[in-house]
């Protein structure tokens, strides 16, 4: 775990000003992430402050991508500052499995969350990971429990980002392959659906739920892409794919930091590139970029 000096995380007032200067441009839904989102102190006053954007009617949707471990302290309080579906991060069912992926033993506490983030109200999506010898056997009964318990599921081809302990080629399993592997069992008919992110969505109608997909490298959905990652550092990353960043830290910081941040961010929105650079056919390939995902969020 890296720990970060004070001065170099952006403050409670930095943060609620750059989403105000993004709704200024028209950004109707924000989505705030990880890492995980719930264990920072003030978090609970910033979406406060944003849902009053929601009151106001400038924005329509405020979202929380988590973990779950926190959610049976925040649910409630989640549920009654405007946020109405939260994505959790859950790519196996298995103690063991879950314990090796995260390294943490942590999965009774995130099934508890699960239950308060429904019993207050709100919407869950589980997204996992497709994880080829890890959990590939085990995703079609994770699609059961989840629409079981009127959960949505979206899978998630791995990324080739920063450092991990294994290999990502071996760990690749392409999405077309396990929807092949699903369409031998279930029936899926796609259907329009859109959240403002990169999934295609299908109905499964054995089970009445919604599946979707992330494919970054076996269809590339770049051209649809309409995101912008801010760190918690105040660095703006327009593409999961590429290093290239703008530092709104440093602009707000400055001696006209309004000024300074509207121009930012306009830069940032015209260098927006044109598609990622994600290559994972080369076995023991660096990454295609550095940074770990915890960085910039999903």
């Amino acid at each position: 775990m890296t720990f970060l000096p004070k001065r170099d995380v952006l403050s409670l007032e930095e943060l609620e000003r750059i989403a105000g200067a993004f709704i200024d441009r028209g950004v109707r839904k924000i989505r705030i992430t990880g890492g995980e989102p719930l264990v920072r102190r003030d978090i609970t006053t910033l979406l406060a402050r944003l849902s009053r954007r929601l009151e106001s009617g400038d924005l329509d949707e405020l979202t929380l991508t988590t973990n779950g471990t926190q959610l049976t302290h925040h649910a409630d309080v989640l549920h009654a500052l405007g946020v109405k579906r939260i994505n959790v991060s859950l790519d196996t069912l298995d103690d063991e499995k879950f314990e090796r992926l995260t390294r943490r033993n942590a999965l009774s506490q995130v099934l508890r969350g699960l239950d308060a983030a429904q019993a207050a109200g709100l919407k869950v999506k589980i997204n996992a990971v497709a994880l080829k010898g890890v959990n590939d056997q085990e995703l079609p009964s994770l699609i059961e429990w989840a629409h079981g318990r009127d959960m949505d599921v979206t899978l998630i081809e791995v990324m080739p980002l920063g450092e991990i302990e294994e290999d990502r080629t071996d760990q690749y399993l392409p999405l077309m392959a396990v929807r092949d592997g699903l369409e031998a069992k279930w029936i899926l008919s796609p259907i329009e659906k859109r959240t403002g992110g990169p999934a295609r969505y299908v109905r499964v109608e054995e089970t009445g739920g919604v599946l979707g997909f992330i494919t970054p490298l076996t269809q590339n959905f770049c051209s649809g892409c309409n995101r912008v990652r801010v760190t918690c550092t105040g660095r703006i990353y327009t593409c999961l794919g590429h290093d290239d960043y703008i530092d709104l830290r440093e602009a707000m910081r400055g001696s006209e930091p309004d000024a300074a941040l509207s121009a930012a961010l306009e830069r940032a929105m015209v260098t927006k590139p044109e598609r990622h650079g994600f290559q994972i056919e080369t076995p023991g390939a660096a990454p295609a970029v550095a940074r770990h995902m915890s960085v910039t969020g999903g």
